[in-house]
């Protein structure tokens, strides 16, 4: 299974980054690539879509992290949306849901709070 990030465009601001595939320790680093260059472009509110990602290991997670905090780093966000399946069960156990604000549904990143 082959990995992408597809940028999609949101209405009123923010960023949606849409992941296809399985994310993992080969993959990792498109993602990382992909935030930073957001981030290198002053894009503070990142809403990741996992709907169709497949799999998600713990450098995948890690990425998660990394990216919150580096939108924090600079008064933004990043919010998981659309996870199901094996990821979801992953985001719940290992508490990522509550940290990232996970929701199920896909929403405007414009629309959700930062606190």
């Amino acid at each position: 299974m082959t990995f992408s990030v597809n940028y999609v465009e949101s209405d009123g601001g923010g960023a949606c980054l849409r992941l296809v595939g399985e994310l993992d320790l080969s993959t990792a680093p498109e993602l990382t690539a992909a935030i930073d260059r957001l981030t290198a472009a002053g894009e503070t509110r990142v809403l990741l879509d996992l709907t169709d990602l497949t799999f998600c290991d713990s450098t995948g997670m890690a990425v998660f992290v990394r990216g919150d905090n580096q939108a924090a780093a600079h008064g933004g966000w990043l919010r998981l949306t659309g996870a199901n399946g094996r990821v979801e069960r992953v985001l719940r156990v290992t508490g990522l849901a509550d940290v990232l604000r996970y929701e199920p549904e896909s929403v405007d990143p414009a629309s959700r709070s930062a606190s």
